[in-house]
């Protein structure tokens, strides 16, 4: 009698399972964001990373902001949250540098919500920076309108602070080179050649960041009282760009 020969194998898919939770995108395009630029990561290529069709994967998100909005809301809301001081104006500065601090590890995130209107896009898990000082800026007295304006004024200084010190240190690991003042001509301009490349250097290496936050805030704050600018023309409720 012949060997018997055994029962064919199941028939089914092969290789890397199909994308059952968020999760799995989230860790996917992250790994694409930190290997080759937030700019590079597309729908297409994360299927692709993730061994599956892109049909697939747009059962999980409409298009290349759906997906940066979608991984931006999963790490701001594993942010951890300090313990907040009760003044107002304490709760606004810690609540700064902890955003500074989230920021400067994902400086690209940055990148992605340097347009007003981004609050819009987040997910309640990730906005509770931007209520703690909303709310400190009422409990200060500041009206709706200037609470807004005092959160927008932050995240403009934070912004610029992580985005200026990112894009230092990316391009001085390329062509940006040494920083030097040696071509001002102090008969033209002999404030800035008698400060120097050096002390100039010195200053930009400090990390000023909650000493220029804790000034801005009592800049800010201070508008908010009876001699401050007021809601209406001119006032804090109208200025500025939205």
């Amino acid at each position: 009698m012949g060997a018997m020969s055994r029962p064919s194998a199941p028939q089914g898919r092969t290789g890397r399972p199909p994308v059952t939770s968020r999760e799995e995108i989230v860790t996917a395009a992250r790994r694409i964001i930190e290997r080759d630029g937030w700019e590079k990561l597309t729908v297409r290529g994360l299927a692709a990373e993730l061994g599956i069709g892109a049909t697939t994967l747009y059962h999980h998100v409409r298009g290349k902001e759906d997906l940066l909005v979608l991984v931006l809301n999963h790490y701001l809301g594993r942010v951890e949250r300090p313990p907040l001081p009760a003044d107002p104006r304490e709760r606004i500065v810690a609540v700064g540098v902890t955003m500074r601090d989230a920021a400067r590890a994902w400086p690209w995130a940055v990148d992605i919500v340097t347009t007003d209107g981004f609050v819009g896009r987040l997910d309640e898990s990730a906005l509770w920076m931007v209520e703690e000082v909303l709310a400190a800026a009422r409990d200060h007295g500041c009206s709706p309108a200037h609470a807004v304006y005092v959160f927008r004024s932050i995240w403009y200084y934070t912004a610029g602070e992580v985005l200026v010190r990112a894009n230092t240190a990316r391009r001085r690991a390329g062509d940006l080179g040494e920083f030097s003042l040696a071509h001002i001509d102090a008969s033209r301009m002999p404030t800035l050649a008698a400060i120097g490349s050096d002390l100039w250097a010195e200053v930009a290496e400090q990390d000023t960041y909650e000493r220029g936050l804790r000034a801005l805030v009592d800049g800010l704050l201070a508008q908010a009282g009876p001699e401050g600018p007021q809601d209406g023309p001119g006032g804090a409720g109208t200025a500025g760009p939205r």
